[in-house]
């Protein structure tokens, strides 16, 4: 039955997730296949609806006894077959309790045998306990206007005070506080502040703040305690303890940088991701190590090879999530998520919060918290002035140029373009004339991304262009400027390609190059620049007006046509 709810080519099952607005997964067994269905309540019941209707129907068309044995052989064992009184016509209904009670019963037998598990490693100090619950609301709102809620159904738990010093919550983890006084940070961001304690007591959360605000840390530190602290030792365990998954290469090496500069009690990592040797990476999995810091496709194609064990992950971790869905990984994850324990601790962190990121956290997190640092609608960096330039595709070139020639030796930019050939095209121009500038985007080798990011980091180049490869966890604290040479595709990656300056409490300048084919974004942008109290272009408004205008005059004539009578 698994081809007929799928349909040729996918067709139905992409007719049923269009009209009730789900995901539907059906995966397939060897006597059964698991459909899973996500969404909201009432779009799931009607998209099982749809997919009962289909069998219904496929069932009834079998006319004879040999017919029905042949499909009876291949459905799942939980149908049964009902005959009329006149022996032949017969008609196999499908069991759901039965279906259902075989998928908890195979669940069941998946998952037994898995060693104890502990979350709850949180002590309150005593500073953050005497805090009173004034203080605590004027520092949240103080702090970006932190904002905490609790997505567990019924009574609600109280949402645990921040840790407004280091000590307040690595007080019993000394060497963990002395590798964070050797950083030299003089106290938490606001979203490691009110993120530890929750995270630290086995509590599923969801962090969503802007870029360059410490959400890496905010997740590695309890991580790190979470490993060490488990009732089965590191060489038991038989596989790695914790998961990062993260949607590029180069987000990865950096998670990878931050845990081999945090270092604990000897804990080890690997990073796993495309465009290297596969045949290393197995080995390295092979050899033993407790944290995996991976992209979704190569980590998803170990694991179809068997070449990676997920059951031993007890710490996921999904970073920049609505990234990783806007590169379509979300298959990827749903089949990697699979393997691992159900029992599990899960971080979930985003910039944005868009629908899908809702029901993303919704089907893989269990009543998590939830934490967002300032608005959950977008919001660029306070830290960053927001110029916008109204232009043409013939005047880029020029005014580009004149910017380059303003920078001072000290400034350090990042040029952000949409296509890998705009990149190419531009690099190849500055370097004929004598400019040091470097490239990153997706067609280039590794080890030229790599060296391309070194020398940017290092500062022996000051000037990057890249495609939004760069705009997601590209961690260089001395970016002084962002320069968007095309638009974003979409408003969300403005944002986080404005956050690539204005870092670790520095202010930055960005500026923005639209042309007309750029109307769509200008009303989402003028929201962004008027929160961010930056100044709007005259250029910008009338450009947002025309848009306004344009969208009006299209509708009426969809509406003329339609009282005309045409299609």
């Amino acid at each position: 039955m698994i081809g007929v709810v799928i349909g040729r080519g996918g067709s139905k099952i992409k007719n049923i997730q269009s009209m009730t607005n789900t995901k539907i997964f059906i995966i397939q067994g060897d006597s059964e296949a698991v459909v899973k269905i996500f969404g909201s309540k009432d779009m799931k019941a009607k998209a099982k609806e749809a997919i009962e209707t289909i069998v219904k129907k496929q069932e009834e068309s079998y006319g004879s006894e040999s017919s029905v044995d042949n499909a009876a052989s291949q459905a799942s064992a939980g149908r049964e077959l009902s005959t009329d009184n006149t022996g032949t016509q017969a008609r196999p209904w499908i069991d759901w309790d039965r279906v259902r009670a075989g998928v908890v019963e195979w669940n069941k037998r998946k998952w037994a045998g898995l060693p104890p598990i502990k979350k709850n490693f949180y002590i309150e100090s005593q500073a953050t306990s005497s805090l009173s619950q004034v203080q605590v609301d004027n520092w949240r709102k103080e702090n970006f206007n932190i904002i905490c809620d609790d997505w567990k159904d019924g009574e609600k738990r109280s949402i645990p005070k921040p840790t407004l010093k280091f000590k307040d919550a690595f007080q019993h983890y000394p060497d963990l506080l002395k590798n964070i006084e050797k950083a030299g940070f003089q106290k938490p961001t606001p979203i490691q502040s009110q993120a530890w304690p929750i995270i630290l007591q086995g509590i599923d959360l969801i962090g969503v703040a802007q870029t360059g605000t410490g959400k890496t840390l905010s997740y590695l530190m309890p991580g790190f305690i979470h490993l060490n602290s488990q009732p089965v030792s590191r060489e038991e365990r038989n596989g790695p303890g914790m998961l990062v998954l993260t949607p590029t290469r180069e987000l990865a090496l950096q998670v990878e940088a931050e845990c081999s500069k945090y270092s604990y009690k000897g804990l080890t990592s690997i990073c796993i991701y495309g465009g290297e040797s596969r045949e290393q990476q197995i080995k390295d999995i092979a050899k033993g190590t407790d944290i995996i810091i991976a992209t979704p496709g190569r980590l998803n194609d170990l694991q179809m090879n068997k070449s990676v064990n997920l059951k031993s992950i007890t710490y996921l971790v999904l970073d920049e999530a609505d990234k990783m869905l806007d590169l379509g990984f979300d298959h990827q994850i749903m089949k990697i998520l699979f393997d691992i324990r159900p029992d599990r601790q899960t971080i979930m962190t985003s910039a944005t919060w868009p629908d899908t990121i809702h029901r993303l956290a919704q089907s893989y997190l269990k009543e998590p918290m939830i934490v967002y640092v300032g608005t959950l609608d977008l919001a660029a960096v306070n830290t960053v002035k927001q110029n916008v330039t109204v232009t043409t595709e013939e005047e880029k070139r020029s005014l580009i140029q004149e910017f380059l020639r303003n920078l001072s030796p000290k400034d350090k930019v990042i040029i952000f373009v949409n296509r890998k050939l705009v990149a190419d095209d531009l690099s190849s121009d500055l370097s004929l004339q004598g400019i040091p500038v470097q490239s990153l985007h997706g067609s280039r080798e590794q080890s030229d991304r790599e060296q391309a990011l070194n020398d940017f980091k290092s500062g022996d180049v000051k000037i990057l262009i890249a495609t939004d490869l760069a705009s997601r966890g590209l961690d260089v604290d001395d970016v002084t400027h962002v320069y968007n040479y095309d638009f974003p595709r979409n408003i969300e990656e403005y944002v986080h390609r404005v956050g690539r300056t204005g870092r670790a409490g520095k202010m930055g300048i960005s500026t923005t190059l639209m042309t007309q084919s750029d109307w769509k974004n200008v009303p989402e942008l003028i929201k962004i620049l008027e929160r961010a109290n930056q100044s709007v272009p005259e250029d910008l408004v009338t450009m947002a007006e025309q848009h306004k205008s344009g969208k009006r005059k299209k509708n009426s004539r969809k509406r003329h046509k339609k009282s005309r009578g045409k299609p």
